[in-house]
Parts: C-alpha cells; structure tokens; sequence
C-alpha cells in the first residue's frame, strides 16, 4: 500500500473514531483566547493519528496542532502536517462543520493532500500529479472567474480590525457575497470543488492549509499568501487561495493600501530583508 492509499483509509478511521468519540461527554478547554478552543477529542484524535502513521511508518515526521512537532529536517523523508479537528468551535457547538486536515510533504515537495469533512464522510483529495477527487470522483480544473461574479470566503472578524479593514471590505463590497464556514479547511474543499471562488484568511498555520494547498494545486487554485507572495508551509502565514484571474484583482486591490501592507507585514514579523 502506497503512503497515499494508507493516508486516504487513517483519514478514514479518524474520523470514525471522532463520531464514535462525540456519543461519550468531553472536556473543553480554551487555549490562546475564550474562542480558541481544544477538546479531548481533538487530543485524543492528533493522538491517534500520530499512533497509527508511527506504527506503520516510525521514521515519518509528523507536525501537528496540538502536540510538540517531531524535530524535523524538512527536506529528508516523509512530513505529514495535521489538525485532528479543524473548526473546533463548530465542532462543539453545532456538532457538524469540521474537517480532519492532513499535508504530506516527501523530501520537502507536496505529496499528497486530504481533507475530510467528518459528519459527512466526504473526502476531498489529492497525490500530486494525478488530480484531485471527492470520494471517488475526479474534479476538474476550477474556471477563472471575476470579484463581481464570485463567491469570496472571508472571515468578518478581519473587516472590524482597523489598520487592515479598509481593502477587506473593498473586497467585500465588490464581490457577488462573503461567505465564511469557520473552518478553514471546509472552505479550501469548497473552493477545490468549485463551490466558492475565492478562500482568504489573514492568518493561518501550517495544518490548516498544508492539506488545502496540496489537493488545490492540482484543480489549478493559486496559493499564496495577501499579497501575492509565497506562503512558507511551516510557519504561520496570511493565505489567498483563488484562481488566477481573481487572485490578480484581489492583490490589486491590497497591494494598493500601503497601511494594511505595513499592517499585515508587522502582524506577520516579515522584513524586507526577509523578502
């Protein structure tokens, strides 16, 4: 069994285990802020996870949300980078609306990438060079499309922060609607999908959008971070994820707003010198 067909079955079993987990009470607890929140399930499934890619593949690295990383070189062997329960706090309070996000790097290269919206069972994924699927049909590449015919998934917690507001609601104002999910990697697998548009989060880390990303690059979506720029896959980072004609506009419209450059810039600890 290829690393791909076993990652595409674990995903599988995970999220078995977190709806046979749900039937039985657990804990809540907040991490960084009253919103940011981790459940023994999202513990209990990174735990999992990590148990069963070990026993088969002991020399794999793993990356993930809730547990100290592997050390890891990133360019040497397998990476797999994971978020047991993305949408934590969908998860708690409508019970549906979250997803099991894994990226797998080889040598440093996108290998294969997975996400599985969990009350559904409906899996989006990809090993790269050969397209991407939901369950076991193959998507085709996503249409171009224009800001005043798409559908943008933003997140309005950025459009009321006042040194970056002003291009969001630009954005918001020009597009056919805002949608937001609140789960990032839901919203890349509508965007893959053709469902949306556009994807944009001013802040993500790594097992947020290293699954996304992966599987995205194979329907021709174009990740980068707001302003046009590479995202690095193991450091937190801005991300805008869109076809190519609409991943111009929306940068136009950035780009042009040299406070929210600054903003974003210093939100994110960039130099120029890094650049």
């Amino acid at each position: 069994m290829s690393v791909y067909l076993f990652a595409k079955e674990l995903i599988r079993n995970s999220g078995a285990f977190i709806r046979n987990r749900m039937e039985e009470s657990f804990q809540v607890e907040s991490k960084s802020n009253p919103n940011d929140l981790v459940t023994t399930v999202d513990l209990e499934t990174e735990q999992y996870i990590r148990a069963k890619i070990k026993e088969i593949y002991p020399e794999h690295n793993i990356v993930g949300e809730e547990y100290e990383a592997d050390i890891v070189d990133s360019k040497s062997g397998y990476l797999w980078i994971i978020d047991p329960i993305d949408g934590t706090l969908n998860f708690v309070h409508q019970r549906e609306n979250f997803a099991i996000s894994i990226g797998i790097y080889k040598d440093g290269e996108p290998y294969a990438g997975l996400i599985l919206d969990v009350m559904k069972d409906k899996l989006v994924s990809a090993e790269v060079g050969k397209g991407a699927f939901v369950n076991d049909e193959k998507l085709e590449t996503v249409k171009t499309s224009h800001l005043s015919d798409s559908l943008v998934g933003i997140s309005h917690k950025w459009l009321i922060r006042e040194d970056i507001k002003a291009p969001l609601i630009e954005i918001v104002k020009e597009c056919r609607s805002p949608r937001s999910l609140g789960s990032a990697a839901l919203e890349y697998a509508q965007l893959i999908e053709g469902r949306i548009e556009a994807a944009m989060f001013f802040r993500l880390s790594p097992w947020d959008f290293s699954g996304g990303k992966i599987i995205g690059n194979e329907v021709g979506i174009i990740t980068t971070d707001f302003l046009g720029r590479q995202n690095n896959w193991l450091e937190q980072t801005s991300v805008l994820a869109t076809n190519a004609v609409l991943q111009k506009e929306i940068t136009d419209i950035i780009k042009k707003d040299d406070g929210f450059i600054l903003a974003h810039d210093t939100f994110h600890n960039i130099h120029k010198s890094d650049l």
